[in-house]
């Protein structure tokens, strides 16, 4: 816009200065025009030119406008992709160990049954070669033993009297292998089932990985300070004797944690005035705090979420707050054994305050929720979000590892698979996160 006012301009003071240049020399020969008319010439021309100026940048502003609006619809896409993804991710993961822990109920059945039937594997033999010599029928007296009269009939009686017990026993083996064989179709149908799921699980994963890199790279394009902030948040992990004091060097001396610090008391105090100025509206949110995909802060007070948040990661809880710890204190946070690269969701809406390496922890993400509420996750094998962002709940932020690289809460248990340590603060002191956690039924949350 300015290269064209100034454009504009040198063309004016060119057409004036040449025609100043042409009136000098015909000064004698001509009158001069009006001096009024000169001047509405001149004038018009920087009037039109002003307005092809006005022109290009009202299209210039329409087009910026439209490219925000653009870019504010495909961040609320990209969320709400994201976070119906994330917790497909995670039914198909609680699929798949249901469908584990049936197979292996199977297949204990199916062994159990294996095992009765080889411990009478003689029985079995002695009731086929019976019934192959008589059928179905005990065979006439005279037939076991023609020479002796009393012995054919004792050997009728004892026929007899064995006969019900092996009908009772062939009856039986036949139920066995019958279970048995409906065992091994079972097995069958279950393991195809796992093994579809375990090719849609792998395929969802990658479109995942996929969306997580379309995100991060579109907030990369404003963060190009992020390499040396990277690198002072390692400094500070290093330097930090606890969580507390970790999160607090961060707000300090991190412009992007600063910033997330920042924002979440103006969002804090931007709810106090929302509450004051119509209660109604905010008991709405309060009743669907996750359904805004586009949201930038949190809709509702953290305080105001019990009951409501999605558990981070499925599956089986390990220990919980308060539960001894093994050395004689007890746990600040929650023990949840995850199955090998399971995606980590955030439980809450808040701004990423840390992101990286700490101590024997493994990778830590420290989330601020408001109100000094703090959510700190550790023991994944890679985080997805930076310092200063912030995350929606449901949103896949971390996943964990294989189990190989031993953090300090897999060794406290003596875990094989990845744990995952969560933590909840309250103005820097371990609270009881279990109050906030939402039922099974509940869990699916939608950003």
């Amino acid at each position: 816009m300015k290269a064209v006012l100034i454009t504009t301009a040198f063309a004016c003071a060119l057409a004036a200065a040449a025609g100043a240049g042409a009136r000098a020399q015909n000064a004698a020969e001509a009158p001069s025009p009006p001096p009024r008319a000169e001047e509405l010439g001149g004038r018009r021309l920087e009037l039109r030119g002003m307005e092809d100026t006005l022109g290009a940048t009202q299209e210039q502003k329409a087009k910026i406008e439209a490219e925000v609006a653009a870019l504010g619809a495909d961040r609320a896409r990209l969320t709400s992709a994201l976070v119906d993804l994330a917790a497909k991710i995670d039914e198909r993961d609680r699929r798949i160990a249901e469908a584990e822990q049936r197979l292996d109920t199977l297949s204990g059945s199916e062994e159990a049954i294996r095992r009765s039937l080889a411990s009478r594997r003689a029985l079995i033999a002695e009731v086929l070669a019976a019934l192959q010599r008589m059928g179905r029928k005990p065979p006439p007296a005279l037939l076991v033993s023609p020479d002796d009269l009393l012995s054919a009939l004792r050997a009728s009686m004892l026929l007899g009297a064995v006969l019900p017990d092996m009908r009772a026993e062939t009856e039986a083996l036949a139920a066995d292998l019958s279970d048995l064989t409906r065992l091994r179709q079972s097995i069958a149908a279950e393991k195809e089932a796992l093994a579809a799921d375990r090719a849609r699980l792998g395929q969802d994963r990658e479109r995942l990985s996929a969306l997580i890199d379309a995100r991060q790279s579109a907030l990369s394009a404003a963060q190009q300070a992020l390499g040396a902030e990277n690198a002072r948040a390692a400094e500070l992990a290093r330097q930090a004797a606890s969580l507390k004091d970790l999160i607090a060097k961060m707000e300090s001396d991190v412009a992007a944690a600063a910033r997330a610090a920042e924002a979440a008391r103006q969002a804090d105090e931007a709810r106090k005035a929302a509450e004051a100025a119509s209660p109604e509206a905010q008991k709405k949110l309060a009743a669907a705090p996750f359904k805004d995909p586009a949201r930038l802060a949190p809709a509702t007070a953290f305080a105001n979420l019990k009951g409501m948040l999605p558990t981070p990661v499925a599956g089986t809880t390990q220990r919980g707050f308060g539960s001894p710890d093994g050395f004689g204190g007890v746990e600040k946070g929650t023990l949840i054994a995850a199955r090998p690269k399971a995606v980590v969701v955030s439980p809450t809406d808040g701004w990423a305050a840390y992101a990286g390496p700490y101590r024997s922890y493994g990778q830590v993400l420290i989330i601020n929720a408001g109100q000094g509420y703090y959510v700190i996750l550790a023991g994944m094998d890679r985080i997805n979000v930076n310092v200063g962002q912030f995350v929606a709940a449901g949103e896949p932020v971390a996943t964990m590892g294989d189990g190989a690289a031993k953090t300090a809460a897999a060794i406290a248990i003596g875990a094989a698979q990845p744990i995952l340590y969560i933590e909840f603060r309250k103005d820097g002191v371990a609270i009881d996160p279990s109050p906030w956690w939402a039922k099974p039924e509940l869990q699916r949350v939608r950003g």
